[in-house]
């Protein structure tokens, strides 16, 4: 009888067992279902996709997606504090109306608005938007995220959740080949806890992992 095959979680280093044909796996610590690397697109490919998004800032449809976590922020925070949309895109309607709020908020994106000076500021809070799904190396990512976060600040990401009354072969979240972390409620305790959060607060897909102090 063969091994079962296994591969290395990108967020925590544990190993993976096979969750899904042989493409995505299943994290026996943190619970996080990642996309094998076999699959995962190069570079100039991901960024291809991305533009094929054609988001729109201005359009209401939109913008109300978006509105759970621009809502969040608006309530939440102060115009005078500092903000980072982190992973931005082509065009941001978060982006958009908080600057129409007066908020101020700077955009960063790897492929798009490759600002690197940015990351060696801190900010008052932090918006990964559609984001977080996209990481391929997770663990990187959210140590930089925590670093850059001030004390008393949040980080609000919104992702679609993964939870086991969900059919993973039929669930739509897994076909975008850019889509390479998956997240469980597991994860984002996980997350919490090992990157020193004081708090993680889930909202459907709204995920706020809050500095207390």
């Amino acid at each position: 009888m063969s091994e079962k095959t296994q591969e290395i979680c990108p967020l925590c280093n544990d190993q993976g067992d096979p969750f899904y044909k042989d493409e995505f796996f299943l994290c026996n610590t943190c619970q996080g279902i990642f996309r094998s690397k076999k699959y995962h697109l190069s570079p100039a490919l991901e960024k291809s996709r991305y533009e094929k998004h054609h988001n729109d800032a201005n359009d209401k449809g939109y913008q109300q997606f978006v509105s759970p976590i621009t809502n969040a922020v608006i309530n939440e925070c102060s115009a005078d504090d500092i903000g980072l949309d982190f992973g931005s895109g082509t065009g941001s309607a978060v982006f958009k109306i908080l600057r129409d709020n007066n908020y101020k908020i700077r955009e960063y994106d790897l492929f798009f608005h490759n600002h690197p000076e940015l990351l060696e500021e801190r900010y008052d809070y932090i918006i990964c938007c559609e984001v977080i799904e996209h990481f391929h190396d997770p663990k990187r990512e959210f140590c930089l995220l925590k670093r850059i976060l001030k004390p008393k600040g949040t980080l609000y990401c919104m992702t679609d959740i993964f939870n086991q009354n969900i059919s993973f072969a039929s669930w739509y979240y897994k076909d975008d080949e850019t889509h390479v972390f998956i997240y469980q409620k597991e994860t984002l305790e996980w997350i919490k806890n090992h990157f020193e959060f004081d708090d993680m607060i889930l909202d459907n897909r709204l995920i706020r992992l809050i500095n207390r102090l």
